[in-house]
């Protein structure tokens, strides 16, 4: 593949990223960010398997996000401002700094997959499920890729 080619393929890519990104940042879609929201429902999900009875761990948070641990503590420090968590720690915290939902963080996730439900019960619709499906599994794959490769570059 020649370079000019694979610069307007780069190009177009990183151009549809922001224009996804950008459909998250709408009003009534989305009340909150995208790390967020996702980090919520992580939390509630903890909270009804019992594995850690109802604690996310902000270890296993940055790990789910791929975000680092000091931005998701600050992502915590703003949910917990926004009383959507509660955050305490196991011992004197060096065992474990973790979050639990509250009854507000519920609340917000309901209203929030109901935005989501119904922006994207129309997309799917009309985009179609087996064609959202693929194109999951191909940013699956796209997303292995770049994680590999950014490894690489890096180590």
């Amino acid at each position: 593949m020649e370079n000019k080619e694979i610069i307007r393929l780069i190009n177009e890519l990183m151009y549809q990223r922001h224009l996804f990104n950008r459909e998250y940042s709408k009003d009534g879609v989305m009340k909150m960010k995208v790390a967020e929201y996702i980090a919520l429902e992580y939390i509630a999900v903890e909270e009804e398997t019992g594995l850690y009875a109802g604690r996310a761990y902000l270890k296993d948070l940055a790990d789910k996000l791929q975000m680092s641990m000091r931005q998701v503590s600050q992502m915590a420090g703003k949910l917990r401002d926004a009383g959507y968590v509660l955050w305490s720690h196991d011992g004197d915290g060096s065992e474990g700094t973790y979050v639990t939902i509250t009854e507000s963080g519920r609340n917000i996730i309901k209203t929030q997959e109901e935005n989501l439900k119904e922006y994207y019960g129309h997309v799917i619709d009309k985009f179609g499920k087996e064609n959202l499906m693929q194109l999951l599994q191909l940013m699956k794959q796209l997303e292995t890729v770049m994680s590999s490769e950014s490894e690489n570059m890096e180590g």
